[in-house]
């Protein structure tokens, strides 16, 4: 082989080495983290789901509503029901991170009497919270949420939710929610802004309420690759309300 014919030989490993390298970093420092909850994806996901029926234009909502876990591909968290977090971290060698756990174990009731509802009650198991990265859903369960220790989180309505009118089917609708949030073993009042629309024979509704971790008590979780935690975060929820079958 000529030299120069070795020089371009080198120099075109170099480059692949190169191109290859900065692929790898970019694979490294990407944010993955799911999109927040949106209204649009969950009514995407109640359209296509095969267990729902249609209302033919029903608006009594009068009744006892049940979190629906069944909506959804069971292979992908984020089209179902689920509570969870969203918090940004500093990784060592790989920057700032949003580290996002969702629990799909999520129980509760909405009952509805004429243009108000009047109860909502809703617990979470946080115990099995999963992100994109089991070692930190580890430490979740002796640190920072103490998920071992304070095992679920709750949401009750304290005031009743007025509408305006009865909703109708296909209408997003814009409320806040005033209740006491039970996180950590701790329970605050709080006011929680939700979206929510009725499709088929379904009520869809995603939220989001800022946490200060503080608040609640929750410790800062450390970890070697852990440079530093945001000292608050935002709790999500995607939530499917379908008619109790004892009001059907």
């Amino acid at each position: 082989m000529s030299r120069r014919a070795k020089i371009l030989l080198g120099a075109g490993a170099a480059a692949v080495v190169v191109v290859a390298a900065g692929v790898g970093l970019w694979l490294w420092l990407r944010d993955d983290a799911p999109a927040p909850v949106s209204l649009e994806e969950a009514v995407e996901s109640a359209e296509g789901d095969e267990g729902t029926e249609g209302t033919g234009g029903d608006a009594d909502l009068d009744g006892v509503w049940m979190v629906d876990t069944a909506v959804g591909d069971p292979a992908d968290v984020a089209t179902g029901s689920f509570v969870g977090y969203r918090v940004d971290e500093e990784l060592l060698g790989i920057g700032v991170n949003t580290a996002v756990g969702r629990t799909p174990a999520v129980t509760g009731t909405l009952t509805v009497e004429g243009t108000s509802a009047t109860e909502v009650d809703v617990e979470a198991d946080l115990t099995q919270l999963a992100s994109d990265d089991d070692r930190r859903d580890g430490r979740m369960r002796t640190q920072g949420l103490e998920t071992d220790l304070f095992p679920t989180a709750t949401f009750s309505l304290t005031d009743p939710l007025d509408f305006g009118d009865v909703p109708e089917d296909g209408t997003p609708l814009q409320v806040t929610a005033a209740g006491e949030l039970t996180i950590h073993g701790t329970t605050r009042p709080v006011e929680i802004d939700l979206e929510a629309q009725i499709v088929d024979d379904v009520i869809v509704v995603v939220g989001s309420l800022p946490i200060t971790f503080a608040d609640y008590g929750i410790p800062q979780p450390t970890s070697p690759i852990v440079v530093s935690i945001a000292d608050s975060g935002v709790m999500e929820l995607q939530l499917f309300f379908a008619r109790s079958e004892l009001e059907s």
